[in-house]
């Protein structure tokens, strides 16, 4: 299988990590991305520091972040395969609290940040004819959770659902690939030790582990014929839930 080079932005800790690991373990190059600079170069190091890997720190809600990770791309790699959307932040706010500063910080995370770095990679993606974005959304787009208010980071989300199926129908003639897959509660660093906790919410009665997303992404990389889909990956929480 040809060496291709993959973008992971929201690289320096939890499922972003992973997936970053994951490609460089299969021989692909590999391109990081944190808003955190001191993080990221942690993990640059974490993960070998080798000639496969690459690192770019900037907040992706900016356009020009997602440029300069295709300059580095293309000047280290020469092309720009995959991109993938990790960035994201999730919080819980009753949603009568919620004002303007608080809904912009997932709005600018979460869809600016997944629309203005696709829009960055595209161009490079139509001129090599082939390529694959691959956002990170959630199944409870479409399982709310009473006791969980967080209707800021979730229409973020859910606009991330709608982006992803708009730029499979824009860009599919182009073979560019767009998919989204939505994780469950995953264990990394943002649930912290209570991860377990919420257990009870996915059919199987566990919680999920980063390596669980980093194989579908992956999977989901490699195929030819995976476009347009909402993919969960999420213990069938998007599918039901049990009678406490």
């Amino acid at each position: 299988m040809k060496k291709q080079t993959i973008i992971v932005t929201g690289a320096s800790s939890g499922i972003g990590k992973e997936i970053a690991r994951h490609f460089l373990l299969k021989g692909d190059h590999v391109v990081i991305n944190s808003s955190t600079a001191e993080k990221l170069e942690e993990v640059y190091h974490e993960l070998g520091a080798g000639e496969n890997l690459a690192m770019v720190a900037g907040n992706v809600k900016d356009k020009s972040t997602g440029e300069r990770i295709l300059k580095s791309a293309m000047e280290r790699f020469g092309s720009a395969d995959v991109l993938v959307n990790n960035a994201g932040i999730y919080e819980t706010k009753a949603f009568l609290e919620v004002d303007e500063a608080y809904l912009d910080r997932f709005l600018d995370t979460n869809l600016k940040g997944t629309f203005f770095t696709t829009q960055a990679l595209i161009p490079q993606m139509l001129k090599q004819q082939s390529g694959v974005v691959i956002n990170i959304g959630t199944p409870l787009v479409y399982h709310a959770l009473g006791g969980a208010p967080s209707t800021a980071p979730i229409s973020s989300k859910g606009a991330i659902h709608a982006l992803t199926l708009q730029l499979a129908a824009e860009f599919g003639k182009n073979n560019i690939r767009v998919n989204t897959i939505a994780p469950g509660i995953i264990r990394t660093p943002m649930h912290g030790e209570h991860a377990d906790s919420s257990a009870g919410i996915h059919l199987l009665n566990r919680v999920g582990e980063v390596e669980d997303i980093a194989e579908m992404v992956y999977t989901v990389a490699k195929s030819n014929f995976i476009s347009g889909a909402i993919i969960n990956v999420d213990g069938g929480m998007g599918a039901g839930h049990h009678l406490n």
